[in-house]
């Protein structure tokens, strides 16, 4: 027999007070009475005042000990007393089951995910029928597949529902929930049970300890195996047209390995390669192709004869190079063409004013000195307009200034560094509020950029013409121009094959984080943090993220699994499934029997003992309540 909501000690300290108070009504002495007379002529005043006396003696015993009984059933009621074991009485487990993405591989005639549902079956059937189970399934994320649950079809519902990802094992993410799941919800917690490969990383490994009711029923997998760890593509910083791949894989076996790996591009091969792979090692390569065209990167191991192949391929879309057209109308395209031939991501189309056509779309137009009756649709860059024809209104003219001063805070001004660069007949301009001044002079703007669709930006001089002719400032300047009017023409790419959970960006430089987007490919944003140059997100999910940080974009597939690089065996904990527990309740509830017997035992004393009073009062006639008076 056990106590369920108090402890002896707790049952012995309420049972003690309430007794003690209970004898103690019974032995004090009554109150003095007061008795209403017609007249005091027949009392004589006392020579000495009573001495008031407790009892010695109980005036009704059996009254007494039948109240202390009836309070002790319904005290031992209330602490819920029980007949059966305390040890195997209902209590509260947690299952984890392993769901990470090595769960998928083949052992024998089955996966490992079967083995470990069927071992998690098992675990169930052992206990007792009053236990309550709550399904927990472990990847990079504990998630709860089912609350403290003692109907077993929904357990096994939730069991049989349990299917690998492509995630890694986070095993401690998973004992920390299943503890705080314990604290909180359990009324009497159990064990906390994973099921599973237990492979993890061995930074895990190191720091990852078992509590104290911890039991681990170990699913036997396949030691040998080989898969790509990382897959990297990024254009080449000498030849935009040319794409850097990195590919990383590892060899998690004790038997050194050779293994072919075979890249193709649009179905077909680019390149051939092997890693020859010690046990236990980690081996990268990388090579150089070429393409301007958009298309699938394929990565894929050779033939391994593993079981598990989920991590031998990889696929990543890479984007087409693209050109923004510029249009350049000019009397003199020769002093132009080196600048925008030499800028890369822009096809330069070079025709006579003559042929100006105001309704081009698309692209930007670059008029060079003229301005046409009709302004193009299209986004453009006017080089010293006619005063009159101008979009930015021009405020005067002088014959020789100096230009002292860059906007380097906006895109249009970056990298730009030269001063006191002296110009000969320069419009100065006279911008509106919202316009962008990106160049300025002690007399005034001399280069103004208006925002909106479409964007326009005016140049009071020419540099070909000027002192910036055999200046690094003039490319750079129009190369500024382009990437504000269209960024995606210098929209730098980079693209990455990896696995769910954290992952660490190395950006360029420090940067302002209101200036990073972190978003799914459904354009959901996801929170990050930034330390210095480093980027850090978490997505549990598998897809598309990309990290968006000025002209340059990172997009992440996260689908490629990636299992543990070692398996835990933890030490001093139960192993195995429990012996099985007996067919029936192991314990017996009693509180409501003597709940029923308590309420009985004092409806009993009020009806044998409490109505004595009533009774003496009508044999003597004398009406409950009434005064007594003492005869004359």
């Amino acid at each position: 027999m056990f106590f369920l909501n108090l402890s002896l000690p707790e049952f012995l300290a309420i049972l003690g007070s309430l007794s003690g108070v209970v004898v103690a009504l019974y032995l004090l002495d009554r109150m003095r009475k007061h008795h209403t007379v017609a007249t005091l002529r027949f009392f004589a005043a006392a020579e000495k005042p009573p001495v008031l006396k407790h009892r010695r003696k109980l005036q009704q015993p059996w009254s007494l000990l039948l109240q202390l009984i009836s309070l002790l059933l319904l005290l031992l009621a209330i602490a819920q007393l029980r007949v059966g074991s305390p040890a195997r009485y209902s209590r509260d487990h947690v299952l984890i089951i392993d769901s990470s993405a090595w769960m998928a591989a083949r052992f024998g005639q089955s996966r490992l995910i079967d083995r470990a549902r069927v071992a998690a079956d098992n675990y169930v059937n052992a206990l007792p029928p009053a236990d309550r189970v709550m399904v927990v399934r472990a990847d990079v994320l504990a998630t709860p597949a089912l609350r403290f649950e003692s109907d077993r079809g929904k357990i096994h519902l939730a069991i049989d529902q349990t299917q690998p990802g492509v995630a890694p094992l986070n095993l401690q993410e998973a004992l920390d929930f299943s503890a705080q799941a314990q604290k909180v919800q359990a009324q009497r917690p159990g064990e906390i049970v994973f099921i599973g490969a237990g492979r993890i990383p061995s930074d895990q490994a190191a720091r990852l300890s078992a509590p104290a009711n911890f039991r681990l029923i170990s699913i036997d997998g396949p030691t040998e195996h080989v898969g790509l760890r990382k897959v990297s593509v990024h254009r080449a910083t000498d030849d935009p047209d040319t794409w850097e791949v990195f590919i990383a894989a590892r060899n998690y076996g004790a038997v050194e390995r050779s293994v072919p790996v075979t890249v193709a591009f649009g179905g077909s091969p680019v390149s051939t390669r092997r890693f020859d792979l010690k046990p236990a090692a980690e081996q990268d390569l990388s090579f150089r192709f070429k393409t301007r065209a958009a298309g699938w990167l394929e990565t894929r191991l050779g033939a391994t004869q593993d079981t598990f192949r989920q991590d031998s391929r990889a696929i990543l879309e890479l984007p087409a190079r693209g050109a923004v057209p510029v249009t350049i109308y000019s009397a003199e395209p020769d002093l132009l063409r080196p600048i925008f031939t030499a800028i890369p991501g822009v096809q330069a189309s070079f025709l006579p004013v003559s042929s100006y056509k105001p309704d081009a779309r698309g692209g930007i137009v670059l008029l060079d000195r003229f301005a046409p009756a009709s302004p193009p649709a299209a986004q453009s860059i006017w080089l010293e307009p006619p005063a009159g024809k101008s979009p930015i209104p021009v405020e005067s003219t002088a014959p020789k200034v100096k230009l002292n001063q860059w906007q380097a805070d906006h895109p249009l001004g970056a990298g730009l560094r030269a001063r006191d660069i002296e110009l000969a007949n320069v419009e100065i301009f006279r911008p509106a509020p919202g316009d962008i001044v990106v160049a300025r002079s002690d007399a005034g703007p001399l280069i103004v950029a208006r925002p909106g669709n479409p964007k326009i930006v005016v140049l009071g001089f020419d540099p070909v013409r000027s002192g910036m002719k055999y200046q690094l400032t003039t490319p750079l300047l129009f190369a500024n121009i382009i990437r504000w009017m269209a960024p995606d023409a210098f929209r730098s790419w980079e693209l990455t094959a990896g696995t769910v959970g954290t992952v660490d960006v190395e950006l360029d430089s420090e940067i302002d984080p209101n200036a990073i987007r972190v978003q799914t490919e459904e354009g959901r944003s996801l929170p990050f943090t930034v330390e210095g140059k480093t980027l850090r997100f978490f997505t549990g999910a598998p897809g598309v993220v990309r990290v968006l940080s000025g002209d340059r974009e990172l997009v992440y597939s996260l689908t490629l699994p990636q299992p543990g690089d070692t398996i835990w065996r933890p030490t001093n904990i139960k192993l195995g499934l429990p012996p099985r527990a007996p067919f029936g309740p192991t314990s017996r509830d009693l509180w409501h029997w003597l709940a029923l017997a308590g309420a009985l035992g004092l409806l009993a004393d009020w009806i044998l003992f409490g109505r004595n009073d009533r009774r003496l009062s009508a044999a003597k006639g004398i009406a409950p309540g009434e005064p007594l008076r003492k005869a004359s």
